[in-house]
């Protein structure tokens, strides 16, 4: 969908100068960013389609390949979406094609946690785990400030032997403190993954410690 608006609107949020993902910037420039148009993100309608596109995206992964791909979801609307309502509408997406990966009786991957208070968690469709993040016109970190509402899926298992390469640590470093110079000061979310859950930086929202995930994990029939 690279040549549609929001397609092309994407590639120039990412190859601007101020945004801080030194890793989207080489996805795209490899062509490893897959992108999907989808309806207003606080509703149902695409879930479904939705669901086929990440499948077939997360089965098209090649773990032994040292490009890094990300799945992107850009939806329609609504683009006036405060941090908050955007946090459960994102939720709400995420819950809905957990609910499907369940009735299509797919297990959670067992490398990750399905507990979102687990420091092991991330989120698993169609057997993959995913680090998912959020991105809206309202977000208070600039690096998060896309036009529309999108949410971004990135291979956990494709971070995993970043980390094991030591590629991982480098790129790390880069984002943070470019994120910090962006945004004049560190993201109080961030933290490495077994630290703490990253279900808190999913929405890009600053919570505190009574922040509870709204997420429910089912287990599949």
């Amino acid at each position: 969908m690279t040549d549609t608006l929001a397609g092309r609107q994407f590639h120039s949020f990412v190859k601007s100068a101020e945004f801080p993902c030194v890793g989207a910037k080489s996805a795209l420039a490899r062509d490893a960013l897959t992108m999907f148009e989808a309806g207003a993100i606080d509703s149902a309608a695409c879930d479904v389609d939705i669901y086929r596109q990440l499948c077939a995206f997360g089965e098209s992964l090649d773990p032994d390949s040292p490009v890094v791909r990300s799945f992107v979801v850009i939806f329609s609307g609504p683009d006036d979406l405060d941090e908050e309502t955007f946090e459960k509408t994102l939720w709400n997406r995420l819950q809905c094609l957990h609910n499907l990966d369940v009735v299509g009786g797919k297990d959670w991957n067992g490398t990750v946690d399905h507990d979102p208070e687990s420091p092991h968690f991330s989120f698993s469709l169609g057997g993959e785990p995913y680090f998912v993040i959020g991105l809206h016109p309202q977000s208070s970190r600039p690096a998060r400030r896309f036009r529309h509402p999108a949410l971004v899926f990135n291979s956990h298992n494709q971070f995993e032997k970043l980390r094991a390469d030591g590629r991982f640590d480098k790129m790390k470093e880069i984002i943070r403190k470019r994120d910090a110079e962006l945004a004049g000061g560190v993201n109080p979310m961030l933290s490495d993954y077994g630290d703490a859950s990253e279900a808190r930086q999913y929405s890009g929202r600053a919570v505190d410690g009574t922040w509870k995930c709204p997420f429910s994990f089912v287990e599949a029939a």
